[in-house]
């Protein structure tokens, strides 16, 4: 697939020296719009997300999503070479995302100061565990952490059980669509100013910033949310149910009339009349009989006819899916939400769009993940590199 010409990103350069998650999905969600995103990782030891999850023939198929849209070359910036190529980069991008721990690029002489001295336009993206100061900034960081710390695995599991984590990236994933939110609102910036900044994005706050109100309900009520399982303590019934096939569907009442078409639909109108039934909260508080009438009525019938019956009165519900069900369902193949790329490696692959449709300057995915340095010698020939610079680099091990 390739992208329009007017793709509203095009002319932007991103460098990517980040890995595993954050700052590469940040990157990506750049080069989805057109940015040329140049993705940098050193010599012998690449992002090791290629190397996680299932693979095929040897190539990492996670990566074949986080690095599409990239060009990729090798660089030891640890070395004399390598910090040198680096900042002659940066004299020509207008993001560098990195997720070293706080001090890292100032060991290698390559921090904000060395930066913005070659590019005052620059902006310099930083994604950590904990931000750049504070008693924890040294630590070691990643998602999961940010998930256990920020709330959400306290709220998170049947209110018996130990509290659960995702199995998933999620704090990663929120904080990679936040950075991407943090760069363009300092590009904007430098549109005004004429100058870069640093972003300093700690993998706690964001997925804080994702839980909602809860410091502000403990500040002014000392309100502390538990863990309710599938069960809202803001409105009910609220869950997942299952079919008489086996299958499962999930309900939401969140607006007081489709609670009421739920009611008639599973022919228990007369809930409706109970004092309780007029607020979300107290319908939670009385959550055992809501879920009881729904429950029963789900339960005597099969997923189609229940959704079917759902759509009819105009209540909602969605069947709970997985991967399989995901890659047949009919709307997310109408809004192409998963789609194919060639790739000369696997061939045609399916993975998920772009994130989002511009009716006039759309994105595309280009290319899926390319291998470990496969445009080094391109990019630094571009740059202006002869073959004896390049030759040079190698020999020192920058390359």
């Amino acid at each position: 697939m390739t992208a329009p010409t007017t793709a509203p990103l095009t002319g932007l350069r991103v460098l990517d020296l980040a890995t595993l998650f954050a700052g590469p999905m940040a990157a990506t969600l750049l080069g989805d719009f057109g940015a040329e995103v140049v993705k940098i990782e050193h010599p012998t030891k690449p992002d090791p997300s290629r190397g996680h999850g299932p693979s095929k023939d040897g190539v990492g198929l996670w990566w074949k999503m986080l690095g599409r849209n990239k060009r990729t070359m090798t660089l030891d910036l640890s070395k004399p070479g390598g910090r040198a190529t680096l900042l002659r980069l940066a004299e020509t991008a207008d993001v560098v995302i990195e997720n070293f721990r706080p001090g890292t690029l100032e060991k290698w002489d390559l921090g904000w100061p060395e930066l913005s001295a070659v590019n005052p336009r620059l902006v310099l993206a930083r994604v950590t565990g904990f931000g750049q100061f504070g008693p924890y900034a040294h630590r070691p960081g990643f998602g999961t952490l940010a998930e256990a710390m920020s709330g959400f695995a306290a709220i998170t599991g049947e209110p018996d059980a130990p509290p659960t984590l995702p199995p998933f990236g999620l704090a990663d994933s929120i904080a990679g669509l936040t950075t991407a939110y943090a760069v363009m609102t300092a590009l904007a910036a430098r549109g005004h100013t004429g100058e870069g900044q640093v972003v300093d994005m700690a993998l706690i706050e964001p997925i804080l910033a994702a839980l909602g109100p809860q410091p502000l309900w403990f500040d002014q009520l000392g309100h502390v949310q538990l863990r309710t399982g599938n069960r809202s303590p803001n409105n009910a019934p609220r869950g997942v149910y299952r079919t008489a096939d086996g299958t499962w569907v999930a309900v939401s009442t969140s607006a007081q009339s489709v609670a009421e078409r739920v009611m008639h639909l599973v022919g228990r109108p007369e809930l409706i009349d109970e004092p309780w039934f007029a607020s979300g909260a107290d319908r939670a508080r009385h959550a055992d009989v809501l879920d009881e009438a729904v429950g029963g009525w789900i339960a005597a019938r099969t997923r189609t006819d229940v959704l079917a019956a759902f759509e009819k009165a105009e209540a909602a519900a969605a069947p709970v899916q997985d991967v399989r069900d995901v890659m047949a369902d009919p709307q997310y193949q109408a809004l192409d939400t998963v789609t194919t790329v060639d790739d000369p490696e696997l061939g045609p692959l399916r993975m998920q769009n772009v994130l989002f449709r511009l009716s006039a300057t759309p994105g595309a995915i280009r290319w899926a993940g390319r291998p470990h340095g496969a445009d080094t010698d391109e990019i630094l020939t571009e740059l202006g590199l002869t073959p004896d610079d390049v030759t040079a680099l190698r020999a020192e091990g920058a390359l």
